[in-house]
């Protein structure tokens, strides 16, 4: 695969070398494991969804469930139904699609971001405006902007090849995509977009053999835009002082850290039981959706918790493995991309209901309600399934 003289793999030789797509050539089934862990996740986190939402539907003071103990659950079902046939529709494309589209669906994530900003389209919710309203639901176009800046900076990496590193021609594409984007976050405020966006674009570069001076030069940019949001954002502050001493206002910003943490210390090692958390009952905020975790480790326990983590681990080094044993370079990058974005998502969902980290608004993939978001997600894994067909070395 490598050449002999060489230490890395060069586009001409290597296993991951452009790939010039044959509609003619037969493609394999779908990965089994991987999809059969995506069905049991998703199923596991529809019932959770049921569980821990149940209550604030019944009491919902905006009576926008109509009392409805069901009504979050009916919705997410429905969804996790769709997003199932979303998968495996996305999964009978072959990559070279994904490869041809990329452009698109970054300007269309940008052309979203844009119109979210728009009195009258954008929905603001808590002083800040991420949400287009569609009238079933509401949508949230960040959620594009992730998987467009994977397909994009995935495609740029395959045509500008040694380019990449040159700051000119390659380096500089890369830069002004991440800096439209994240402006346009700044303006709704978004900051966990932003982190999670900065993130993954930094990881395809990594991938695409960016030298690590520019992460050096990327680290310290970062944690300069972070110092400019806790200067100019006053909920930036806060959320950095609740997480320092929630206990400090346990009424006021530190409320949900501390009962999300009263959440997940009464689970214990085996839990309360299915159905028997107490939390739920109007104490935790937005327990069906960013801390959905939290009810899990208190109706689950230590032990379901750390399973259904098990669970996400198989997941992403299945995804990991797909990636590494795609048929080209572009189907790598891409399966790489979106497997790390899942691996972040549930890493910082965890280390938010933990306080592990200061809060931010950032959902379990898979468990937490919200439709459209749930429906991004199964494509996203479906593109996973695609490239599998092409992977000709099983385990």
């Amino acid at each position: 695969m490598a050449s002999k003289n060489e230490g890395t793999l060069t586009y001409e030789n290597s296993r991951l070398a452009d790939y010039t797509y044959d509609n003619s050539i037969d493609r394999g089934a779908i990965d089994i494991p991987f999809a059969l862990l995506t069905l049991v996740l998703l199923t596991v986190g529809v019932v959770m969804v049921l569980s821990a939402s149940f209550a604030r539907a019944y009491y919902d003071p905006t009576n926008e469930t109509g009392g409805n103990a069901t009504y979050y659950f009916v919705r997410q079902a429905l969804f996790a139904m769709c997003g199932v046939g979303v998968m495996f529709v996305c999964s009978r494309f072959p990559m070279g699609f994904y490869r041809h589209i990329s452009r698109i669906v970054m300007l269309v994530s940008i052309a979203l971001l844009v119109l979210v900003l728009v009195p009258g389209i954008g929905e603001k919710v808590n002083g800040s405006r991420r949400w287009i309203n569609l009238g079933f639901t509401t949508f949230q176009p960040s959620e594009v902007a992730k998987i467009g800046i994977i397909m994009y900076f995935s495609f740029l990496i395959c045509t500008l090849k040694e380019k990449v590193t040159d700051l000119r021609e390659g380096l500089l594409r890369f830069i002004v995509t991440l800096g439209i984007v994240c402006a346009l976050l700044v303006l709704e405020p978004h900051m966990s977009g932003i982190i999670i966006i900065l993130a993954i674009g930094l990881v395809m570069l990594f991938l695409g053999g960016l030298p690590m001076r520019w992460f050096v030069i990327g680290g310290l940019s970062g944690a300069s835009l972070l110092g400019i949001g806790y200067a100019l954002f006053p909920y930036v502050r806060e959320r950095f002082f609740a997480w320092l001493n929630p206990f400090a206002d346990m009424s006021g910003d530190g409320y949900q850290i501390v009962q999300s943490l009263y959440s997940i210390g009464s689970g214990g090692l085996l839990g309360l039981g299915l159905g028997n958390s107490r939390q739920k009952y109007l104490y935790l905020p937005e327990e069906h959706n960013d801390f959905i975790f939290s009810v899990v480790c208190e109706e689950l326990g230590f032990i379901g918790a750390m399973l259904i983590l098990t669970l996400f681990a198989l997941l992403i080094i299945r995804g990991y493995w797909l990636s590494m044993h795609a048929r080209d370079r572009y189907s790598a990058l891409v399966g790489a991309g979106i497997t790390t974005h899942l691996a972040m998502q549930v890493i910082l969902n965890v280390a938010v209901c933990t306080n592990s980290i200061p809060c931010t608004g950032i959902s379990l993939p898979l468990f937490s309600y919200g439709g459209t978001a749930l429906l991004l997600q199964m494509a996203e894994l479906g593109i996973i399934l695609s490239l599998s067909r092409d992977v000709t070395e099983k385990r």
